[in-house]
């Protein structure tokens, strides 16, 4: 797998989070929109965790396809 993949997800969650988001600011946001962002963040989340993990592995001189997805309650206990 290549990093540009995750980053184009990445790039799709973001621009849907977006749009729910201005959803919410004029006050026409749904109990179902709400719902999906905080599916959204814990998406963002998970991906921005596997292309670390990809990073770190590559310059350790490991293999980058040996990242794996994490847990929703892995990447959610990191401390920022």
């Amino acid at each position: 797998m290549e990093d540009a993949p995750i980053h184009s997800s990445i790039e799709e969650l973001v621009r849907e989070e977006h749009e729910l988001w201005e959803r919410e600011a004029a006050g026409t946001a749904t109990e179902e929109d709400r719902r999906r962002l905080e599916s959204l963040k814990v998406s963002l989340d998970q991906s921005w965790d596997l292309l670390r993990q990809r990073r770190a592995l590559r310059e350790a001189g490991g293999d980058p396809d040996a990242a794996h997805v994490r847990a929703a309650d892995v990447v959610e206990d990191y401390e920022q």
